[in-house]
């Protein structure tokens, strides 16, 4: 989402010559792919009954920041505050988007991990640990939480093309 906003802003500064230029629509294969898929990730598992707290509690830790996060990059890019903070924007969009790919990376594991224990049956009890329903949305979970690892590992492939070149 923010390659997109920083691409699409209308002209922006050339660091280099300083003079204006057009901006470029490159980052529109990602525009807001990232935050639906994370969005819908977060809503998924609120949905279930919690069965491992601890593993699921660090998916939507990790869904709810990287939402939030990206739509206040956005908000940085939407009104133009990139001209009032004096950083290296471009590496500031790198490490965000590599960041929240590691640790949407770790949240995915977890999610698939919790996922595979459908059949897990408790000691003590002779019910499983996912109830069928339960299971068919930890799958939808899981795939979307790829979906959104996916999304941004391009989205931090395309902001360290931009970085470095």
């Amino acid at each position: 989402m923010v390659l997109l906003m920083r691409d699409c802003i209308a002209l922006r500064r050339n660091p280099e010559d300083g003079e204006q230029r057009e901006g470029a629509a490159e980052g529109l294969s990602t525009p807001l792919w990232p935050e639906l898929f994370g969005a819908l990730v977060w809503i998924l598992i609120a949905a279930t009954r919690v069965p491992l707290p601890l593993l699921q509690g660090w998916v939507m830790f990790v869904s709810v920041t990287a939402c939030f996060l990206s739509i206040l990059f956005l908000g940085v890019f939407l009104f133009s505050y990139t001209h009032r903070i004096a950083v290296d924007w471009n590496q500031m969009d790198f490490l965000f988007h590599a960041a929240t790919f590691v640790f949407y990376f770790g949240a995915f594991l977890l999610q698939a991990a919790t996922t595979s224990l459908h059949n897990y049956r408790l000691p003590s009890n002779v019910t499983t640990l996912l109830s069928d329903q339960d299971y068919n949305i930890s799958i939808a979970a899981s795939i979307f939480a790829f979906a959104t690892t996916i999304c941004y590992g391009c989205s931090t492939a395309l902001a360290l093309r931009r970085w470095k070149l």
